[in-house]
């Protein structure tokens, strides 16, 4: 990785900055910590593919419903946000809403709430 950046900084310094291959340069070296972080932990990726195409059926729908001006609206594409979000993660849809909606306001400390960002946690609401 080092000699890969190393090259970068020596070539950067040969070529014109707003040229594609000086903007190509200057993009690995500004994120140089990043793609250190995903190329040493594998299960990092440097795309957002897959949270777009979770997504897309969302945007699709907002786009169809751009016109409706329905507070009603509003709400069931944050709930479908939510649904999709715990579909993405291997969730039970209605075990993580009723977590989100019961359980996590309830919580005691921020550490509880921030491990339940990530995700982290066991669905045993009943």
């Amino acid at each position: 990785m080092e000699e890969f950046f190393d090259w970068c900084r020596k070539h950067k310094a040969m070529t014109l900055p707003n040229s594609k291959l000086g903007k190509a340069f200057a993009y690995s070296l500004n994120h140089e910590t990043t793609f250190k972080h995903v190329l040493l932990d594998g299960r990092l990726v440097l795309s957002n593919n897959l949270a777009e195409r979770a997504i897309k059926s969302l945007v699709i729908g907002r786009k169809n419903c751009l016109f409706s001006q329905s507070f009603n609206g509003a709400k069931s594409s944050i709930i479908l946000s939510l649904i999709e979000t715990a579909k993405r993660n291997d969730l039970d849809p209605e075990k993580y809403l009723k977590y989100l909606l019961y359980k996590l306001p309830n919580e005691s400390t921020l550490t509880d709430k921030a491990s339940a960002g990530k995700l982290q946690i066991n669905f045993e609401y009943n």
